[in-house]
Formats: C-alpha cells, sequence, structure tokens
C-alpha cells in the first residue's frame, strides 16, 4: 500500500476527474426541470482549486509528499477556489483528510486513518454551517462518517472502504425524505450526489483494483420517490405570488481577518441576514457563503471584519447552468473581437454580459464599447466587469447585465470603479436590445439611463429550453425532453414540439397593444422551425412587426420579446 501522502494526491487528482466527468448530471439534480444548476460545477472548480495547488507544487522542494506545509497549501487552495454551499462544505473534507493523511504521510494508509479523516470531515463541515440542514451533504457525510466508526479498524481496507460506498449511495437515496423541497422535486441531493463520487474515488484508490466502476457504479441519478402527480389536462398556471422560495442572492467573498473576536460578531451579524451561511478559514483567510436577501447588509458586514476579495452575487432565482461557456469563455475585459472601436469618445459608454456570437455581433453593432462574455450561473467576477468598465472610453458607462444573475455583481462593480457608472437591470438579452434602441453615445449619462430604462420595461420577454427530467408541482406537470416556455411569471407553455412550445408561449404572452415581436434564435432551432413561427405570426396577428435575429446562444433554441 502507497504512503498517506501520495494516496491524498491521487484521491484529489482522481477526484476532479470523476466531478469532471458527472458535473453535468449533478447539475441538473435541480427542484426546476430546466438545465439551471451549478453544484457539480462548482464542486469541481474547487477540487480543482486544490489540484492546481499540486500540480504547481510538482518539481518544487515540496514536491515531496512528506514536505512540511504541502498539504496545507492544498487544503488552503480548495478553501480560496471554492465555490457555492457545498463547494465550501467539500474544502472541509478536504482540509479534514489533508490534515489526517498529511500527518506521518510517509505511512501507509489505515482504515483508521480514513475513519479519523471522515470524523474530522463531519466535525469541519458542520462546524462551518451557522444552521445544518439535514437531507443535504451534512447528512451524506455524517452518515458515511457514522457507517466508518462503526465498521471497525480490523476490516480489509478494500472491504471497508466499499462498505463506506454502499453507505453513502443509500444515504443519498435517503435525502428525500429528509428535505421536502427534494421529494417534491423527485430528485436527490446534489451536494450528496458529489460527496458519494468523492467515496467513488477513495473506492478506486484503496481496493486496489477490486472496485469496478462500471459495475458498482451508483445510480446517482436513477435515486427518485414518488413525486406529486398531475392530469396532462390541468391547465397550467403560474406559481403562487405568495410561494416562499427563501432568500433570493447567494454572497460570496473571501475575508481576511486576523481577530476570532471580529469573526465571531460577523457570524453574528450574518446570523440575522440569511440562512445557508458557511464560514470557513485558514489562517486568518476565510471563505463565507450565505443566502440572503440583503446583499449590501452581507457585503458591509464583511468590510467592517476586514479586507474583502473575490466577491460573487449569484440570483437563485435565475440560476441557469452554462457548462459550454465555462469551457469556451476568455476572461472579461480582455480584448474583444465583438467590441466596438472608435477613435470618438463618447458621453456614454455602454458595457453589456453577453453570451453567443450572433448576440454579440448583435450589440457590437448597436454601439456598444466592450462586451463581457458571461452567462448567468457562471456568471462574471465583480473584478471582470470593473475591468471592461475601466477600459471603455470615457468616464460615463452604463452597464446592461441582461440577467438578474449579475445585475447585483454590476451594481457592485458600478460602486467601485471611479467612474460614473449607471446599472439598468435588464433582465436578459432582448431587454438589452430594446434598451440600445435609445442610446445615444453623444448625449448625457443621464438621459440615457432614463430613456433606455423606459425602453426595457416595455418589453415582455420568453425563453424556451428543454426539460431535463420530469417535473410536477401547481405551475404543471412537465416530462423530460419536453420543450417549455417560460416567462417572468413562471412556465407558460409546454409540449413535445419545440414549434408549439413557441407559438403557444407567444399566443399566451400578446397583448391587444402588441406591437413587435422579436425572435432570436439560438443553438436547437432550426430554419424550417422559424419559418412555421413567422408564418402563424403573419397569419394570425398581420398587424404585428417580426424581427428575427441569429444569436446562437446556448440552451436556449429562441428568445422570445414582445413590444
Amino acid at each position: 500500500m502507497e504512503d498517506k501522502g501520495h494516496v491524498l494526491l491521487k484521491l484529489l487528482s482522481t477526484y476532479a476527474r470523476i466531478l469532471e466527468a458527472y458535473r453535468d448530471r449533478i447539475d441538473r439534480l435541480n427542484v426546476f426541470p430546466v438545465p439551471d444548476g451549478d453544484t457539480g460545477t462548482n464542486m469541481f472548480f474547487t477540487i480543482r482549486s486544490a489540484v492546481d495547488v499540486i500540480d504547481a507544487q510538482s518539481g518544487s522542494e515540496q514536491s515531496q509528499s512528506g514536505s512540511a506545509g504541502r498539504f496545507k497549501e492544498i487544503s488552503k487552495g480548495a478553501l480560496l477556489g471554492a465555490r457555492g454551499n457545498s463547494g465550501v462544505i467539500m474544502s472541509q473534507v478536504v482540509a479534514a483528510f489533508c490534515s489526517v493523511f498529511g500527518a506521518h504521510s510517509d505511512q501507509p494508509v489505515t482504515a483508521k486513518d480514513v475513519e479519523s479523516a471522515l470524523e474530522e470531515a463531519n466535525t469541519r463541515s458542520r462546524g462551518a454551517v451557522l444552521r445544518p440542514v439535514e437531507g443535504t451533504i451534512l447528512t451524506v457525510i455524517s452518515d458515511v462518517a457514522k457507517r466508518a466508526k462503526s465498521l471497525g479498524e480490523n476490516l480489509d481496507l478494500g472491504d471497508f472502504v466499499r462498505g463506506l460506498f454502499d453507505e453513502a449511495q443509500a444515504s443519498l437515496e435517503r435525502t428525500p425524505s429528509l428535505l421536502a423541497p427534494l421529494a417534491r422535486a423527485n430528485v436527490v441531493d446534489s451536494g450528496g450526489a458529489g460527496f458519494v463520487l468523492f467515496v467513488a474515488g477513495l473506492c478506486r484508490i484503496l481496493s486496489n483494483g477490486d472496485f469496478d466502476w462500471g459495475t458498482d457504479r451508483p445510480f446517482l441519478f436513477e435515486s427518485r420517490v414518488p413525486g406529486p402527480t398531475r392530469s396532462k389536462e390541468d391547465d397550467f398556471v403560474a406559481p403562487s405570488e405568495s410561494h416562499e422560495l427563501g432568500p433570493r442572492y447567494e454572497v460570496m467573498f473571501i475575508l481576511e481577518s486576523h481577530d476570532e473576536n471580529v469573526m465571531v460578531n460577523f457570524r453574528e451579524v450574518w446570523a440575522g441576514l440569511g440562512d445557508s451561511i458557511v464560514v470557513v478559514g485558514q489562517d486568518g483567510t476565510y471563505n463565507c457563503h450565505i443566502h440572503t436577501d440583503d446583499i449590501g447588509g452581507s457585503i458591509e458586514a464583511g468590510i467592517a471584519g476586514g479586507l474583502l476579495s473575490r466577491i460573487r452575487v449569484t440570483d437563485l432565482f435565475e440560476e441557469i447552468a452554462e457548462e459550454r461557456w465555462v469551457v469556451e469563455a476568455h476572461g472579461a475585459g480582455a480584448p474583444d473581437p465583438f467590441s466596438a472601436e472608435t477613435d470618438v469618445i463618447p458621453n456614454t459608454a455602454v458595457v453589456v454580459i453577453a453570451n453567443g456570437d450572433g448576440i454579440r455581433r448583435i450589440f457590437r453593432s448597436m454601439g456598444v464599447h466592450r462586451i463581457v462574455q458571461g452567462g448567468q450561473s457562471m456568471n462574471p467576477s465583480t473584478e471582470e466587469i470593473l475591468l471592461a468598465i475601466e477600459e471603455v472610453p470615457g468616464d460615463n458607462v452604463i452597464v446592461l447585465p441582461n440577467n438578474t444573475n449579475v445585475t447585483p455583481v454590476a451594481q457592485i462593480a458600478a460602486e467601485i470603479s471611479k467612474k460614473c457608472v449607471r446599472v439598468i437591470p435588464t433582465r436578459g438579452v432582448v431587454e438589452g436590445l430594446s434598451a440600445l434602441v435609445e442610446f445615444d453615445p453623444m448625449v448625457s449619462i443621464d438621459e440615457n439611463f432614463e430613456s433606455m430604462s423606459e425602453c426595457a420595461k416595455r418589453v415582455t420577454v420568453a425563453e424556451i429550453t428543454q426539460a431535463v427530467r420530469d417535473y410536477s408541482d401547481e405551475s404543471g406537470l412537465v416530462h423530460a425532453g419536453d420543450f417549455i416556455g417560460l416567462s417572468r411569471q413562471g412556465l407558460v407553455a409546454v409540449s413535445k414540439s419545440l414549434e408549439d412550445t413557441v407559438v403557444d408561449t407567444i399566443g399566451k404572452l400578446l397583448e391587444d397593444d402588441s406591437e413587435i415581436v422579436t425572435i432570436i434564435e439560438g443553438e436547437g432551432s432550426t430554419s424550417a422551425i422559424t419559418r412555421e413561427i413567422t408564418q402563424w405570426l403573419n397569419i394570425n396577428f398581420p398587424e404585428i412587426e417580426v424581427e428575427l435575429h441569429h444569436g446562437a446562444q446556448p440552451l436556449y433554441p429562441y428568445l422570445i420579446g414582445i413590444e
């Protein structure tokens, strides 16, 4: 058996590869059937940050597995790179294994080492969460830690870790019975699923080849409990406005503070601002996570406690995973082939956030000065938007975030910038395009802000996408593979036919005074379907003008705007 140091390095590298392969499936374990989660992606980048430290250490004096401080650096890498609630918790699992396996790292791994690491992981992860909730990744970690203790350290190591893997799967399958939203959505906990894959990686390393991933693969995405049923004949209705969805925003940042009393006060302030609070630290560096409706108060509490960096705000109600963007997008603020270049210094410049080659070309043609590439769940950081603001010509800048997920981050960038920056909270690409109709670079920022804001408000927007799993609640019945139309009020239409879904969505959103319908084609659209949609509009609503654009946006075959 290899020594603990090398086993840990192999475990983290193996886990990163497993997460990379399965992160999209974990992302889809959500309470709504669109491809709108990022738990798997967050966990992958958390572990990837630890592996990056390992790679950077390779060839250095610290490349010896027993070098002092090596495992502490790996642990801190996971901490600083942690994203999302599950990512922060997973960074504590990494910290626990680094602590236990890093001690006497030149000695062989034993079942007792694994038991101790899991016990410490359970203690660290629960200690980091202000109000632990059962039915989440915390429960799966606890159950596996308890199982490790009951199995006993005298069991063969391979049998020991396979027993842990069996318990991890069983615990994951129980999560819907412990957490009502999971039961209603008919899914298991996504963070727990990510931890099951960690235990699978442990089995791969410690089973001496006896763990067959092809045979023993956990049916993570087949585990379901009976969900609520609804007749196909039932009408689709918008979700009740009184339905409590919890805090709207996820706020994360790195806080530098070496005063424990300050951190105690910080935790107390946050306790009154939201939930899903996770604060974990090492050597005065803390990764802080909260779900809240008070973005400003949450950030101000951090400023009062120390130095902030890596501020990240996500709108949980609008979170949409755009996996391809994670791979393809280059840093915002870098030279952008779609940005407008001009020698004239405008009175007002515009920065937009957009994804899709066609959409960026449209924005460029409308005089936008800088385009920050970004999507929804993987929204650009404050620093990226700030860099774009600073690079555009002139001292007055309007930002069009084109997504409620990005708006809070853009507002923070506006506050930090020394320029005069105004953010128009456009909720989608169509609103952004509509606002730009009124843009005049040679008039004042106040005039532009007023006219562009009014124009954006006049647009009704809808998105057409495809459900990734079955779903049923008061909004309607959806099956995996169905095309669904979503407006700001919720589910509007559903059908097996993409064309029927688009037509039904437009028909339900048209008003007596509607004049223009804008259709933006994305990936998955076809010229034949687009032609049928436009013909339907021309026949049934001849007075309405139809504008057609090719946006090439991922995940959404059609974006709709009605003015």
